[in-house]
């Protein structure tokens, strides 16, 4: 109860109640003013990239770390597999659509005065240089590594308590990443995202934003909706139930996710749903905590209908051969994102230069803004999609570790 009281202004209402306060704000002030905005928002810039290199180190090795934890073998295998194929699909039935449908409301006009506007420049009064520990390729490459080293070392008996202990270290040094998020830079992101809204009116580039943010999210809420059906489809084809019932059991999974917007919070009601919808004790608490840390496929659809909707405001390139290496690299970098606040985007963000969005500046402060305020459905989306993939395993069990299985307990 306490919990809730505490969250009751969460970062949705504070994200958007920056943006409102940067538009007023930005409408009337001088050119002064706006370089002292400029100069706070490129520090918190600095810090934020100084930052997203410790996030990949902690929290992607700890999440390939644990994965020997709940299971081990063929299911695991096809499990991560199945999770990754589905985030694949997502985001690339997401760049399909939004190259289809975007371009009917982000007009020619809309493009020159956001180009023409954007190109302003507000120099700051400081310039600040952080530089981060390490590359982000950097990072994402010794994460694997030291990841799939401790797994490794945690399957054999001889090295067992060494992979043990150094998976602790790990989970502890994502823990401590996790409270610098949720202590620095969750609390300062909206007033970011709200000098850059401010800096972005008094240029006049933000209007032009307005008018295609809605829609872009409107957009981005259909996908999740479509992808999800999809899913379901799939999984009541293959174990002969209905996708309906099966879509209408998952009803409850889905709200706790948008009031809660955390996978880790939903994973107990999601585990009733997967019982509702038949899956056998065994795979259901197996898969879905599993997929909550590997599964984003709702974060993805997000990120990358957010990431082409800003490329085509800005008349950059977003071709197929762009996009579509990026969707392969959110799939990964994204492993054991839930665990911390905003964790997807902010696992993103040190790659969207694959695709021409610079990490400091105002079209990642976009980014942030167009993903965090409908993060509560990419959630949904997520772990409800764990059910589906949840549903397929259990239908094909048998097959999968090559032995039969008892079903256990419903």
């Amino acid at each position: 109860m306490s919990e809730q009281k505490k969250t009751k202004f969460g970062l949705v209402p504070r994200l958007l109640l920056g943006i409102v306060l940067g538009l007023i704000v930005g409408s009337f002030v001088n050119e002064p003013v706006i370089r002292v905005f400029t100069t706070v928002a490129n520090i918190f810039a600095q810090y934020l990239g100084f930052i997203i290199p410790l996030l990949i180190i902690s929290f992607v090795t700890a999440g390939i770390a644990q994965l020997a934890a709940g299971g081990a073998g063929r299911l695991l295998g096809f499990t991560v597999l199945l999770a990754y194929c589905s985030t694949l699909v997502a985001g690339t039935l997401a760049y399909a659509v939004d190259s289809a449908i975007f371009p009917h409301f982000i007009t020619s006009d809309i493009i020159k005065n956001f180009t023409e506007s954007s190109a302003t420049e507000i120099e700051p009064y400081l310039e600040f240089t952080l530089d981060p520990i390490f590359s982000v390729t950097t990072a994402i490459v010794l994460a694997f590594i030291l990841g799939i080293g401790i797994v490794t070392l945690r399957m054999r008996d001889d090295t067992k308590s060494v992979g043990d202990l150094l998976k602790d270290i790990f989970v502890g040094l994502q823990e401590i990443v996790y409270l610098v998020l949720a202590k620095t830079i969750i609390p300062i992101l909206p007033i970011y995202i709200g000098l850059t809204f401010a800096k972005m009116s008094y240029t006049g580039e933000v209007w032009s934003v307005l008018k295609v943010f809605w829609k872009v999210y409107v957009v981005i809420l259909i996908l999740h909706f479509l992808y999800l059906t999809f899913l379901f489809s799939v999984a009541g084809t293959v174990s002969g139930k209905s996708p309906l019932r099966l879509m209408k059991n998952q009803i409850p999974g889905y709200l706790t996710a948008v009031g809660t917007q955390s996978s880790a919070v939903t994973i107990p009601v999601n585990l009733q749903c997967a019982e509702k919808n038949g899956v056998t004790k065994g795979i259901r608490d197996f898969v879905v905590p599993l997929c909550a840390t590997i599964h984003l496929a709702g974060s993805t659809i997000t990120i990358t209908s957010c990431a082409t909707g800003v490329l085509m405001m800005s008349n950059m390139p977003h071709s197929m051969g762009l996009m579509i290496p990026f969707v392969l690299t959110l799939g990964v970098v994204m492993i054991a994102a839930p665990g911390a606040p905003g964790g997807a985007i902010m696992s993103a963000l040190s790659f969207l230069p694959m695709i021409g969005i610079p990490v400091e500046g105002a079209l990642a402060s976009l980014m942030i803004a167009l993903y965090l305020t409908q993060d509560s459905f990419g959630t949904a989306c997520n772990v409800s999609g764990d059910n589906a993939i949840a549903v397929f395993i259990d239908t094909f069990k048998d097959r999968i570790t090559g032995r039969h299985q008892p079903d256990g307990n419903q």
